[in-house]
């Protein structure tokens, strides 16, 4: 009578208690041990390796068992099945210190010693492994065994661990001889298909046919070498190793491409004595010229119209892996290079025009960038297209989009030195980024700086800012009816919808710049305003908000990189740039929250303070507009804070009373607007913190030009006045009017010593160690002056 099926222990939402756990694999122990393990051993394993596979922390099992699953594993009369469950549970174990298989040398079997290898890469080690089955390959293997099982574990060796391989510092005499035997399965596997294997039936033909020839993917009998593109309906175990070779191709060569060339090198020396005209190639010159003629294959196979669509994504598959070996082939042997080269030219005229190929012409634009200089190629045609054509085209493609952006992260450097063309395809690039914000954040930070110089510095401070809207306009683009459906409408007259804007008069030059694909400051509208106005509907649209989410991160990163290169004329122009766009942003709040330009403007004055006096005009023109406190309160503040700190002879000689005067009255006047008492009108509200730095600002003014004090004095003088009206009281929470009346006395206490105020607000351009500890915490010294002034608590009054 056969022994019971155990239990299952595994049931949703129970976890399984470490006791039942061992009571089961106890059940299962006793199966194994029967003298035939049958299905119900089966069914209990597939149970136990759920078990295990399936938990968030390793399982532990009983030392005897594992042990037992391993005797199981290694015995050449275990069935098969039971063999690779076996392997498969001790994986899930691994790594575990009662884990201790055989020697992979004592195995003879390549399936099983297959399996034991994938268990002892999971434990680690990965150089026994990789020696094994290298030498094993390197020997004329058994009838009826096959190298097929051994190249997968090969490739993940190679993955894993490359360096394994090598015996010291350079390749070895297993690894040359796994050359050889690779450039024989790429180029010389059979090109009959594989019988199928007969099912032995009474009905089955005494005869045998005979193999039908490999085909191509359209249908047509194969006339060349047979590759992973060729057709059959059954394939023959050397027509396996050769797709299992290509599949590991471009990581061997990576490995061990360098190391075989240098083995070459010596080789050559013995051998070339006895050359002829069809000379004997050392091991790994053979390889390579056997992997580039399959691949030179592949490319032509590629062209083949497939008669199945899954045919048709294999082949653009093998097209990238095959250009990418080429590329990887010429990189160690520069003779390939111009056979290459004419050979890649042609195959991009081929495909350039079909986006379905788009992901092709990466590998195609990598390699001209490696050897076109070598080659004395002007490659500019093949980089133009793939910057302008694909991100315009492609954008929405999250898979390309990842991939196109880490190819011009990875080629930042030689794209920049290569051609023109990659810095004034920036407005493209930014679509890449506009539609898939999230997953390409960390990219665009390291391509950023790339993208950044001088010409096109002001352009990417624009496209920043209106990055949101580049998400809206392209969302309005993919949905956009083609111009010959376009519906009628007066163009003198308003669109009612943004779908109708796309192609409306007055917005159409607008949306057009936005979607431009390259640089085009020429071409820049008056203003996006109305635009942004437009598409305010679209504010809410979660790829939108998720667009704007990135830009803070990448403004910062703007400002750090400019600093680093921009001129006096470059940070100007940003400068007013910052007053003008401050409040000219899409209408997300928390967009507008996020956005922080006031503290890039003090950036910039602390990197060129000259530009307040250079700029005057435009300073006193923002700040002179009482509206910009309640439109621009951040940058307005920042902006005043600035005029205080470098509006001194100390700073530019150019810097006169005159101006100093000019500057004091402007400011003098917004804070009597937004600080008067009237009557019958409402008092403006403001910012706290805009209030105390214009006072601070005309204190830091009076003391430089001495004969403003009195005014700015009788100012502060009347502050008390101020934060105790009722008009007032209504507005400013207590705390806030405290602390204007604190900074208030502060700063007319420090005017009543006119030579201290000069020298505390003196800018601290070679200054003292104390003048710049003062300007650095100027609240403290405005109290150590209170402090001086003012009696202390209970004395009396002098």
């Amino acid at each position: 009578m056969g022994a019971r099926v155990p239990d299952s222990p595994e049931s949703p939402g129970r976890e399984i208690q470490e006791e039942e756990l061992r009571r089961f694999a106890a059940r299962v122990s006793a199966l194994l041990q029967g003298p035939e393990p049958g299905p119900e051993a089966v069914d209990g394993l597939q149970r136990l390796h759920l078990t295990v596979a399936a938990t968030k922390y390793p399982r532990k099992l009983d030392g005897k068992f594992v042990e037992l699953l391993q005797t199981v594993l290694c015995l050449p009369k275990s069935p098969e099945q039971i063999q690779v469950l076996c392997a498969a549970i001790l994986r899930e174990m691994s790594p575990c210190n009662d884990l201790i298989l055989l020697s992979c040398d004592e195995i003879q079997d390549t399936k099983l010693l297959s399996l034991v290898s994938s268990v002892l890469l999971a434990q680690g080690e990965m150089a026994a492994v990789g020696q094994c089955v290298v030498k094993v390959l390197e020997r004329r293997l058994p009838e009826g065994q096959s190298a097929r099982f051994l190249l997968p574990v090969l490739a993940n060796v190679i993955s894993l661990s490359p360096e394994s391989l090598t015996e010291g510092k350079s390749i070895g005499r297993a690894e040359i001889a796994t050359c050889k035997k690779m450039a024989d399965w790429l180029r010389y596997a059979s090109i009959q298909q594989g019988m199928a294997q007969p099912s032995g039936g009474f009905f089955s033909s005494p005869r045998t046919k005979q193999p039908a020839p490999i085909t191509e993917v359209d249908g047509a009998v194969a006339t060349d070498f047979f590759t992973v593109l060729s057709v059959a309906q059954h394939y023959t175990q050397d027509q396996w190793l050769n797709v299992q070779t290509f599949s590991m191709l471009r990581n061997w060569l990576l490995c061990y491409g360098e190391g075989a060339l240098e083995l070459d090198e010596c080789v050559t020396s013995l051998v070339s004595t006895t050359a002829t005209a069809g000379r004997l190639l050392p091991p790994g010159e053979r390889l390579r010229d056997k992997a580039f003629e399959y691949c030179q294959r592949l490319i032509e196979q590629s062209n083949r119209r497939p008669l199945k669509k899954e045919d048709g994504d294999l082949q653009k598959a093998c097209l990238i892996e095959a250009v990418t070996i080429m590329d990887i082939i010429c990189k160690q042997d520069s003779s390939y290079v111009c056979r290459a080269v004419s050979f890649l030219k042609v195959l991009h005229s081929r495909i350039c025009g079909d986006a379905t190929y788009a992901r092709a012409l990466l590998p195609i634009a990598q390699f001209f960038l490696n050897h076109s200089k070598l080659a004395a190629v002007d490659s500019d045609a093949i980089y133009k297209h793939l910057l302008t054509d694909i991100p315009a085209q492609l954008f929405h493609n999250p898979s390309l989009a990842f991939e196109f952006v880490q190819f011009c992260k990875d080629n930042s450097q030689l794209l920049t030195d290569s051609s023109s063309i990659f810095r004034q395809s920036f407005p493209n690039l930014f679509k890449f980024l506009a539609w898939n914000s999230p997953p390409l954040i960390s990219e665009f930070v390291d391509l950023l700086p790339f993208l950044l110089d001088p010409g096109t510095t002001i352009e990417i401070f624009h496209l920043l800012l209106d990055l949101p809207c580049l998400t809206a306009a392209l969302d309005i683009q993919a949905a956009a009816l083609p111009a010959s459906e376009k519906a009628g409408g007066d163009p003198a007259g308003k669109p009612a919808t943004c779908l109708e804007a796309f192609r409306h008069p007055l917005y159409k030059s607008m949306f057009q710049y936005l979607l431009r694909t390259k640089s085009a400051p020429q071409d820049a509208p008056e203003s996006l305003v109305p635009l942004r106005q437009l598409l305010g509907s679209l504010a809410g649209s979660p790829r939108v908000v998720q667009c704007a989410e990135s830009v803070p991160v990448l403004l910062e990163l703007f400002f750090r990189v400019v600093a680093e290169f921009a001129d006096e004329s470059l940070i100007n122009q940003l400068v007013v740039l910052l007053l003008q766009r401050s409040d000219q942003l899409y209408e997300i709040p928390a967009f507008k929250e996020d956005v922080v330009l006031g503290s890039q403007l003090a950036m910039l004055c602390r990197l060129r303070p000259a530009l307040v006096v250079e700029l005057s005009t435009e300073i006193l023109e923002f700040s002179g507009a009482v509206s910009n406190i309640q439109s621009k309160e951040a940058i307005f503040t920042h902006m005043v804070w600035a005029i205080g700190e470098y509006l001194s002879v100390s700073y530019d000689k150019r810097c006169t009373v005159e101006q100093i005067t000019r500057f004091f009255e402007t400011l003098e006047a917004v804070l009597f607007e937004i600080t008067q008492l009237r009557p019958q009108a409402s008092t403006p509200s403001c910012a706290p913190r805009a209030i105390s730095v214009l006072m601070a600002t005309l204190t830091k003014l009076a003391a430089r030009s001495q004969d403003l004090i009195p005014r700015v004095s009788m100012f502060l003088s009347k502050m008390r006045t101020f934060v105790q009206s009722p008009a007032v009281t209504s507005v400013y929470c207590e705390e806030d009017l405290e602390e204007i009346l604190i900074r208030a006395t502060e700063l007319m206490n420090l005017l009543k010593m006119p030579s201290v105020a000069q020298f505390v607000f003196t800018p601290p351009v070679a200054s003292t160690q104390f003048q710049r500890d003062v300007n650095d915490s100027l609240p403290l010294a405005l109290r150590m002056v209170t402090q001086l002034l003012e009696p202390a608590p209970g004395s009396m009054p002098v």
